[in-house]
């Protein structure tokens, strides 16, 4: 349990979806006060009429007191965790709304958001990081547990409540010297894993039973890893297929988060994830021809909606 000057501090929740409902339930039942910042009005009514709900592994289902806003103030620490697509939106929100001395922290999918939110809210009050801990949408404020994961933040030297806090809040938490070798080493697994499940309708194991699929998986992780070697960017493991592979096993049962949002009729984040290694790779005249052919498939998948 955090100390309860920790406790006390204001923690803001930017986002309304799975991985927002599960940061704010669990920091909820530690009896930290949890506002999320949403725009969302189904989201935000059924926060605010029952709560952060949970579903764990065997279907029990509790709820977790939260404040759910379309706007805020004073906020010590804010969680973003809404899709990259609404990165420049939130930024301009939190510039009034994070106190001064405040710590915006971004664990969002794709590249661009760390450098988004430091030019509105300047680079002292930004630090990156990236989760592998699982959630599905079931309806809104709704949130199914699924693979328990890491969050690693990069260094920052107002981090240290903040750190408490998740750590009190049960989560698996690291602090690093740098988050760029993480958001790359997602990068190349959500790259990987993501437009596949999208495009096929799957769930991520499937890519496994399918070995046209599971070739195409592979041919994509390494595009992207090559992309991150042209920049001198060491990732965390030697073999990115094998990465691939053994993250798709792991998290079998789930739906990717670009399938849930295409289910939905909702934008996904395929410009920030295999659009971002393309242009990247054209700068560092790297080629990403599946990349690029993934970027484009998943784009006319939500185009003249």
């Amino acid at each position: 349990m955090p100390e309860k000057e920790e406790r006390g501090k204001k923690i803001l929740i930017v986002g309304t979806g799975a991985l927002a409902t599960l940061f704010a339930a669990r920091l909820s039942a530690c009896g930290i006060n949890v506002t999320m910042l949403g725009s969302w009005d189904e989201g935000l009514t059924a926060l605010n009429e029952h709560g952060a709900r949970l579903i764990d592994a065997e279907e029990n289902e509790k709820a977790y007191p939260v404040k759910a806003v379309r706007k805020c103030e004073g906020a010590h620490y804010a969680l973003i965790l809404v899709k990259s697509w609404q990165t420049e939106r939130v930024a301009h929100q939190l510039r009034e709304c994070l106190a001064a001395d405040g710590l915006a922290v971004t664990l969002q999918n794709g590249l661009g958001n760390g450098e988004i939110l430091a030019k509105i809210l300047g680079a002292e009050r930004v630090a990156q990081g990236v989760t592998t801990t699982g959630a599905s949408l079931i309806a809104p404020g709704v949130a199914r547990v699924g693979g328990e994961g890491l969050v690693s933040i990069e260094m920052h030297p107002r981090l240290g409540a903040l750190a408490a806090l998740l750590t009190g809040a049960g989560f698996h938490l690291e602090v690093v010297p740098s988050a760029q070798s993480l958001i790359w080493s997602k990068l190349v697994i959500n790259a990987a894993i993501n437009p596949l499940t999208a495009l096929l309708n799957i769930p991520n194991g499937e890519i496994l039973t399918r070995p046209s699929a599971k070739a195409l998986m592979g041919e994509l992780a390494l595009e992207a890893a090559a992309v991150a070697k042209a920049q001198n960017i060491a990732l965390g493991f030697d073999d990115p297929v094998a990465a691939a592979e053994e993250v798709a096993r792991r998290t079998s049962h789930n739906i990717s988060s670009m399938l849930q949002d295409l289910r939905r009729g909702a934008p996904t984040e395929i410009e920030a994830i295999c659009g971002a290694i393309t242009r990247r790779g054209k700068q560092f005249s790297t080629p990403t021809p599946l990349n690029n052919m993934c970027w484009k498939l998943v784009s006319a998948r939500t185009e003249g909606r």
